[in-house]
């Protein structure tokens, strides 16, 4: 029998899977989840069993259905809008989860953007504004987490663990990316934010972990994916010749968050079908 070919077309996507429920009595709050990776962490985590913060900055009724979505899953879900980059709105979305749910067991740190530009011609602002969000944001809401973690401590009925924080990066924190500094540096100091911070909170039984997806099927590069031109220039770039889905990133946030990797402390996952091998050196370069 001849093995399948591999996938060419832009509609192949990750098969459906039942997501167990691993976080069933947890509370979770997913920055920037109202499209994309955020919107399909947040429905994953919801149907793992968690309550669910839907944060979002601009979007509201993309937010709402998505608390709608989480909701169907028998568990509780509301949307929150604020602006990551800011102490003051962090403080108060924190404030308020803890008040609706009693505590928070879970966080994704997902809000990201990206301002383009050639370096000689990137502006400071296109520079701020991405490092604002992507890392500074992923430092406040980490923070605020903490903060929470430490106060209530380890609840062993809940989990092994007294927190849990999923900082989502990107392939780009250690593929360069010209035309996109600003982007590639927020996720390189994602990347060792999140290790000093799971070297010092580990002795307090908190976990922080991350996840660097690939080319991943989202608003943010249709672009790369829309046509099937543009799809197969993608797929040089991709061993495993699909691109990956929300839904690829959603399992893997699962997964984190959960007791079943309670001994994962301090790690990457990357979720890339394979971009960080360098599939350009498969045949010598």
């Amino acid at each position: 029998m001849n093995a399948p070919s591999a996938p060419t077309s832009p509609s192949s996507g990750a098969p459906p899977l039942t997501i167990p429920r691993t976080l069933a009595g947890q509370k979770a709050l997913v920055t920037g989840a109202n499209s994309g990776i955020g919107r399909a962490v947040a429905i994953a985590l919801g149907q793992a069993g968690a309550d669910v913060v839907v944060n979002y900055i601009v979007g509201e009724p993309a937010a709402e259905a998505v608390v709608q979505e989480v909701r169907r899953a028998g568990v509780r879900s509301f949307a929150y809008q604020a602006d990551v980059s800011s102490e003051e709105q962090v403080d108060a979305m924190f404030a308020r989860a803890c008040a609706e749910f009693g505590t928070l067991d879970i966080l994704v740190n997902n809000a990201g953007l990206q301002r383009d530009a050639p370096f000689a011609s990137m502006t400071l602002a296109q520079w701020n504004t991405v490092i604002g969000v992507n890392l500074t944001g992923q430092f406040l809401c980490a923070r605020a987490a903490i903060r929470e973690f430490l106060r209530r401590g380890v609840v062993p009925s809940v989990s092994c663990a007294a927190g849990k924080i999923i900082c989502m990066s990107s392939v780009h924190q250690e593929i360069p990316w010209g035309g996109h500094p600003n982007y590639a540096s927020s996720k390189g100091g994602i990347k060792l934010m999140m290790e000093s911070l799971a070297q010092e909170v580990a002795p307090h039984h908190i976990r922080v972990n991350g996840i660097a997806p690939g080319a991943i099927r989202t608003p943010i590069n249709t672009s790369a994916w829309q046509t099937p031109e543009a799809y197969a220039r993608l797929m040089t770039l991709v061993p495993y010749a699909r691109i990956g889905e929300p839904e690829d990133i959603a399992r893997a946030a699962v997964w984190l968050a959960s007791d079943l990797s309670d001994y994962v402390v301090g790690t990457t996952l990357f979720v890339d079908g394979g971009m960080t091998l360098y599939p350009g050196f498969a045949t010598g370069g």
